[in-house]
């Protein structure tokens, strides 16, 4: 069945090629089609406390997106002329300030402390505007308003809030985006280049790839919407990871070429015979990214699906459209060849042989520092940090919290029949909280001797509606602070003792959940991966032992990996740890596993174990030296252009992982197969021979 397949698809090359750029217009559709999500935050599960306030913040007070605009230096006529201009701007429920309360012409000393100093600043004078959206913080119509009332603002006002800084993180990261796969292909056909023999070679893998990347993209329209990291490193992860199959089918086509007079014939025999190797190699990397799937977080499941789907799309179009790209430019490709700067690894290999007793000791020894270093390497995961201090948003987020003592807002919904005096009980204890500045509900607003009637019904909406009631609270202290989370924690206690269905939410206990899930997103999703990859690996060899021993070489990468910051001091984005300890295993045991293989394929044509791994090695570093460069020039090139630290940080780390998986591979892997190799025999079924081989015996 198989080679009926593969030989009907290399009879019409320039027909399937037709049909893939045909297929490139629905992709373009859906790819412009698939929303993209900003907020981080938006990612939590459903089910925390902290979520479901969003939920009655955005629902019920249309306040899951805020903003506070600061302005310095203007008469107090002129912020109230801005004000009602911003409450005409389409999709802003409504922007309250001082004159909501009393008239602008009343001196402010009137106004009870807790409100003066909720809107003016002790330090400057500058008064604050709150400002509240119809939608959430991330959606196009809040960006749009966003955008319209930074056009009525000048130089003396300042816009901040989370949605403030997710939009200008959009801004950002579509701004970057394009030249990110522009720096991406350049560097990988260079490397190529450099590596490769053809200089045409390297081009066609690209455009093959291209038609992958293009699909992919395109098919993420019916997820809905993927994140803005997801967006940002896919193509550049798809490209990395699926160049591998692409150099393996044309190395065996290359093979073929000599058994057969019609080239097509030569490449149908190449898809029959690498389909097996490509489907078990890609099998390793699909789990790696199936793994993140298992994350509470779903982020994770965001980058999962888009990544698993994205190596079956390569390896669908290695096996389908890069055949037909290869026999159409068959001829070019090998007539402009010139020299690559590859070395001859040969005296390497013999001196690693020679000294593998000191290789597969530095192997055992590297793994306790390693683990160490790379267990205490610190995360940060206030996501306000991975972006440019310059940003307007990040700008007018720091004068907010050095004018007004507001790092952080927290929002607290009580049920409205909670009566007045338990709820001002809580409020007092609320304020005595380490680091709470102010309190503001709407018992303060009001007063013990205001008639309800009185209060103009913005103000009523913004704090009591449909049953709830909300308290707005603000904390000298920034989100992902252990002061913050031990604040938090003191807070949801007091509440819950008046209210047992009360609730905190906002960016502080939003981001204080993020924390506590990803320590154990991370132990889970790597357990996962690890476990799904020792059975994938197990199958392919029949091995009880070589699944382990290829993933502890791979892990010792990581290790290594993920504990350089450790030695240099640097902190890094909390996601990070979790995607490398699951794509670089994924995608970097094929260098693990192609060796191996080579060495069986060794064993099986009779030579001794020392020539066995000699002629592996010396067969499988070329491959693995290509690959794991393009890996690395691909997320490299990323990393020196990008100023989003979280996209940043996951380049170059993925792509130093690849650079240190493959020198574990080519340098102290041959040693320790070569020490295992006795072990292997008595562990695995048919080690150095074939089942056919045994069963004539």
């Amino acid at each position: 069945m198989l080679k009926k397949i593969a030989r009907m698809l290399t009879r019409s090359p320039a027909t399937i090629i037709l049909i893939a750029v045909l297929l490139l217009v629905p992709s373009l559709y859906g790819a412009l089609n698939t929303k993209i999500n900003y907020d981080i935050l938006s990612y939590l599960p459903p089910d925390l406390d902290s979520t479901k306030g969003q939920i009655i913040l955005e629902d019920t007070f249309h306040n899951a997106a805020s903003a506070m605009l600061i302005i310095d230096g203007m008469p107090e006529k002129d912020v109230e002329k801005l004000k009602e201009k911003i409450i005409q701007v389409e999709n802003v429920n409504d922007a309250i300030w001082v004159s909501d309360l009393m008239d602008i012409s009343i001196p402010q000393q009137i106004l009870p402390q807790e409100l003066h100093d909720a809107f003016y600043s002790k330090k400057t004078g500058s008064t604050m505007i709150m400002i509240k959206f119809d939608d959430s913080g991330a959606s196009a119509p809040t960006m749009k308003a966003i955008d319209d009332i930074r056009a009525l603002c000048n130089k003396q006002c300042f816009l901040s809030g989370f949605s403030i800084i997710i939009k200008d993180t959009r801004d950002l990261a579509d701004g970057e985006m394009p030249l990110y796969t522009v720096l991406a292909v350049i560097m990988s056909i260079v490397a190529m280049m450099l590596t490769m023999e053809s200089w045409i070679l390297p081009l066609v893998y690209i455009i093959g790839i291209g038609f992958a990347v293009a699909y992919n993209f395109g098919t993420n329209m019916f997820l809905g919407q993927i994140s803005y990291v997801t967006k940002a490193i896919a193509a550049i992860l798809q490209l990395g990871v699926s160049m591998d199959y692409s150099i393996f089918l044309v190395d065996r086509y290359d093979e073929e070429k000599e058994k057969f007079a019609d080239r097509r014939d030569a490449m149908a025999s190449a898809i029959e015979g690498a389909f097996i190797s490509l489907a078990g190699s890609s099998g390793t990397t699909i789990a790696g990214f199936l793994a993140l799937c298992a994350m509470r977080l779903l982020l994770g499941r965001d980058i999962g699906i888009v990544m698993a789907k994205g190596v079956i799309i390569g390896i669908l179009t290695v096996l389908i459209v890069l055949p037909s790209l290869v026999i159409q430019l068959d001829k070019p490709i090998h007539r402009w060849r010139h020299r690559t700067l590859v070395p001859d690894f040969t005296r390497l290999n013999n001196f690693i042989v020679k000294h593998h007793r000191v290789f597969v000791t530095i192997f055992l020894v590297l793994f306790l520092p390693a683990f160490y270093a790379q267990s205490n390497t610190k995360v940060y995961y206030n996501l306000d940090e991975t972006l440019p201090k310059d940003l307007p948003s990040i700008v007018a987020t720091n004068k907010l919290k050095d004018e007004f003592n507001m790092a952080s807002t927290h929002f607290v919904i009580v049920d409205d029949t909670l009566p007045a005096a338990k709820l001002t009980s809580m409020a007092k204890e609320v304020e005595k909280v380490d680091g709470i500045e102010t309190v503001l509900a709407y018992n303060k607003f009001v007063g013990p001797s205001v008639p309800d009637s009185f209060i103009p019904q913005n103000i009523k909406d913004a704090c009591k509606k449909n049953g709830k009631q909300m308290l707005m609270i603000n904390s000298r202290y920034k989100a992902a602070m252990d002061e913050e989370n031990r604040q938090i924690d003191e807070m949801t206690a007091i509440i819950k003792k008046y209210d047992p269905t009360a609730v905190i939410t906002g960016e502080g206990a939003m981001t204080k959940d993020l924390i506590e899930i990803a320590s154990v997103d991370f132990t889970v999703t790597n357990y996962l991966s690890i476990a799904a990859i020792l059975l994938l690996v197990a199958i392919c060899f029949k091995s009880f032992t070589v699944p382990i021993v290829l993933v502890a070489a791979i892990e010792l990468s990581i290790f290594i990996n993920l504990g350089a910051p450790y030695l240099t001091g640097e902190v890094i984005p909390f996601i990070t740890p979790t995607v490398i300890g699951c794509v670089q295993l994924g995608a970097t045991v094929d260098y693990a596993i192609l060796m191996t293989t080579r060495f069986q394929e060794e064993l099986r044509s009779g030579l001794d174990r020392i020539s066995a791994i000699k002629a592996a090695a010396n067969a499988a570093d070329r491959s693995i030296l290509t690959s794991a460069l393009v890996f690395f020039c691909a997320t490299f090139g990323v990393s020196l252009i990008s100023k989003i630290e979280i996209i940043k940080n996951i380049c170059s780390t993925l792509a130093r992982g690849a650079i240190i998986s493959a020198l574990v591979s080519m340098f102290i892997l041959p040693s320790v197969l070569l020490a295992c190799e006795k072990l292997f025999s008595k562990t695995s079924y048919h080690w150095k021979t074939t089942g056919a081989a045994v069963s004539k015996q």
